[in-house]
């Protein structure tokens, strides 16, 4: 049996920014590249739309919509839980990251108003301003900019237009992360 590392044990880093600035294209480039070196990554993705998961014909919808609090559809594939709220508060992010199996890294796409290490994602053509510079988790930036001259002492600043750089750095942030553990 595996052992649960508490949420509080767990590497966690979300990438943030705002609609548009190409968060998803670069969790996918980084997902990649970590799964490659042989690293187990898990995503928690943050919504605020309502989830629909399954189609409303098929038997797991059905039974959810009969009234069960939680649905596991399992397969020699994958594994899913839907679990319906039905008025409860949403789950806080640490009983979120519990239910997650044991992980080299989790990376949380959204939740931008959680104080976790933050990777943002920044692009000027949202017309958005940046999370930065008003929020200390905020431990470095993708651009497609160059960095201002008055970037916050310790904060990396990194070329959003090669992802490799970034999966470097996020690495180099991994050994630091494990070696303060």
């Amino acid at each position: 049996m595996q052992r649960v590392i508490p949420a509080r044990e767990r590497t966690v880093l979300a990438v943030t920014g705002t609609s548009g600035s190409g968060k998803t294209t670069l969790l996918e480039f980084l997902i990649a590249g970590l799964a490659a070196q042989g690293l187990k990554v898990n995503v928690v993705k943050h919504s605020h739309h309502d989830l629909e998961l399954e189609p409303p014909h098929k038997d797991s919808s059905r039974l959810r919509r009969a009234g069960a609090a939680e649905v596991m559809v399992a397969s020699p594939f994958r594994v899913a839980i839907v679990r319906e709220l039905r008025g409860a508060p949403e789950p806080s992010l640490d009983e979120q990251l519990d239910r997650l199996a044991p992980a080299d890294l989790t990376l949380l796409e959204g939740f931008k108003s959680y104080p976790v290490a933050k990777l943002e994602v920044y692009r000027t053509a949202t017309g958005k301003p940046p999370l930065y510079p008003n929020d200390d988790c905020v431990i470095a930036v993708a651009s497609d900019q160059p960095a201002p001259a008055d970037l916050r002492p310790g904060l990396a600043w990194l070329d959003l237009n090669q992802p490799q750089a970034v999966l470097a750095w996020l690495g180099g942030h991994l050994k630091k992360v494990s070696a303060n553990a």
